[in-house]
């Protein structure tokens, strides 16, 4: 499968501080790439080099086969960005802001306005496009935000923590469209965000810590090898599960109790099965994948 991005030991330091610290991966195209890291991790520092914005001190990025030090501009055409922080004029309408965007790219025209109506139509942005981006809720400057990276046709959708702050709702519609544009023109989507039940959709994760890889692989893969299983044991009496003799952990209506694998649970079931009258058995989350390599709760920030 081609790759959308490859990074060959990167390194980016500010003064003394080892931001990004040789790290190696590669983006497969038309996937979703989820990457995940604490304040300081290196996360925007990597995303500032891969869009142009900051020179690297060492390695090699490539973008759809391209070095990005010799083909930085069209690099940049391949690229649609959603930073964390709107970039987005507030003075200006969504229709102006769209607009002189899409001048940058030499959209003008009836070209322009086919593509306004298409993100219009998947953003439902036909009944704000003359509004202040100013008086936008969130959630609707977020959408803007997104149609605005998208105006130009990328193959690759960076998004950097892009629904921080919205509201569930909201958060879902804009991952509707991101999905269905994935699916449609095969687009990679690079993600970071500090959503576990985001990143556990992804097709393949990168975890960084201290500016190294810590760990990596598909959501499935990380789960099995850095959590194991849990019973969500539905009952009210905690000696019961003392005596199982297994790490727990209070939940609501119940207790949540770790167990190796999903045979270690089967057969705990089996050996106590006047007890397991209401249980369910589940994966390991993301939370968990993240704080056993880490040692830390994911709780949102950006770098």
């Amino acid at each position: 499968m081609q790759e959308s991005i490859r990074i060959d030991g990167l390194y980016k330091s500010y003064g003394d501080v080892k931001a990004v610290q040789g790290i190696s991966f590669k983006v497969k195209r038309g996937e979703l790439f989820a990457f995940l890291g604490l304040n300081g991790a290196g996360k925007s520092t990597t995303i500032s080099i891969l869009c142009g914005q900051l020179k690297k001190d060492g390695g090699r990025v490539e973008i759809n086969g391209k070095n990005l030090d010799e083909t930085d501009e069209q690099i940049k055409r391949d690229l649609g960005v959603v930073f964390q922080n709107s970039v987005l004029d507030k003075a200006l309408t969504v229709y102006d802001n769209l607009k002189t965007r899409a001048a940058l790219y030499g959209i003008c025209g009836q070209a322009f306005k086919t593509r306004l109506q298409e993100l219009s139509t998947a953003f439902g942005l036909e009944d704000i496009l003359r509004r202040p981006v100013g008086k936008l809720s969130g959630g609707q400057r977020r959408k803007v935000d997104v149609a605005r990276a998208l105006l130009h046709n990328p193959e690759i959708l960076v998004l950097d923590e892009p629904t921080t702050g919205l509201d569930p709702q909201t958060r879902k519609t804009v991952w509707g469209i991101i999905a269905e544009l994935q699916k449609r023109d095969n687009l990679t989507v690079f993600l970071t965000t500090h959503y576990m039940e985001e990143a556990a959709e992804a097709d393949y994760v990168v975890i960084l810590d201290g500016g190294k890889i810590a760990a990596e692989g598909t959501p499935l893969q990380l789960k099995n090898e850095y959590t194991g299983d849990f019973i969500a044991l539905y009952i009210e009496d905690e000696s019961k599960v003392q005596a199982l003799g297994r790490p727990y952990e209070r939940i609501a209506e119940g207790y949540r109790v770790q167990v190796e694998n999903t045979s270690a649970a089967t057969a705990l079931v089996l050996q106590y099965p006047d007890l397991f009258t209401d249980y369910e058995i589940v994966k390991g989350k993301m939370d968990d994948v993240f704080l056993a390599v880490t040692g830390k709760k994911l709780e949102g920030g950006n770098v």
